[in-house]
């Protein structure tokens, strides 16, 4: 990708910034149910199904994360109560940024404005935004947007209220399947991938490769 100034970086935030530990909370919630084998598989299926609940109408990411575990535990012939989705929505309050994120962020920071698409809720985002370690110019809630990323309802509206076109923003994510994708899809030229292992590569989708946010600044000439 040649070097591009954008009006505004883009970012996913769950994954990408923040530790996204859901699997990490689902083995300490059923460690004494799955065993230690099979704990890669059942997370595995975890992620699965909750990627298969945002593609549908608007719901609490709670519900979100619940009807995953529960469509899983049916899978796995596990048992399921609410305090399993209790306990692992209420961990997510808890969790940080990659190590590499604050200093990243700031540098680009200094530079650009940068905003935050992210599959959150409106009272769960402010427990991860403080601990970026950079100022964030904008967030945008799939709440306040009424739908989940993959879906591009949010990306639309993340354009309209930044009152720019997709030519001119750099969108940086983890996710190919929840970003990347849906980004080349809408013609956002201007992508990053953070290589956090969360997909496999596919050059196909035109981004630039990085392995953390430390590599950001030098995507954008700084």
């Amino acid at each position: 990708m040649a070097l591009f100034k954008p009006k505004f970086i883009t970012f996913d935030c769950y994954g990408t910034l923040i530790n996204f530990d859901m699997a990490g909370a689902a083995e300490r919630c059923f460690k004494d149910r799955v065993s230690a084998q099979e704990m890669l598989a059942f997370t595995t299926d975890f992620a699965i199904y909750r990627r298969d609940e945002v593609l549908g109408a608007w719901k609490p990411y709670y519900d979100v994360v619940s009807d995953a575990l529960e469509r899983t535990c049916k899978k796995w012939g596990v048992q399921w109560s609410k305090a399993d989705s209790d306990f692992i929505y209420t961990d997510c309050a808890t969790w940080g940024p990659h190590p590499d994120v604050p200093a990243g962020l700031a540098k680009v920071a200094k530079e650009f404005p940068l905003v935050l698409l992210t599959n959150s809720m409106n009272d769960l985002i402010p427990h991860h935004v403080p601990r970026l370690g950079a100022p964030i110019h904008m967030t945008i809630t799939a709440e306040e947007v009424g739908a989940y990323k993959p879906q591009m309802k949010g990306f639309e509206y993340m354009l309209d209220k930044l009152n720019c076109g997709p030519e001119e923003i750099l969108h940086v994510s983890s996710s190919l399947r929840y970003d990347l994708m849906t980004c080349y899809d809408m013609g956002i030229k201007n992508k990053v991938w953070v290589n956090r292992g969360h997909d496999p590569a596919n050059p196909a989708y035109q981004y630039t490769e990085i392995k953390d946010i430390g590599g950001l600044p030098a995507v954008v000439g700084l």
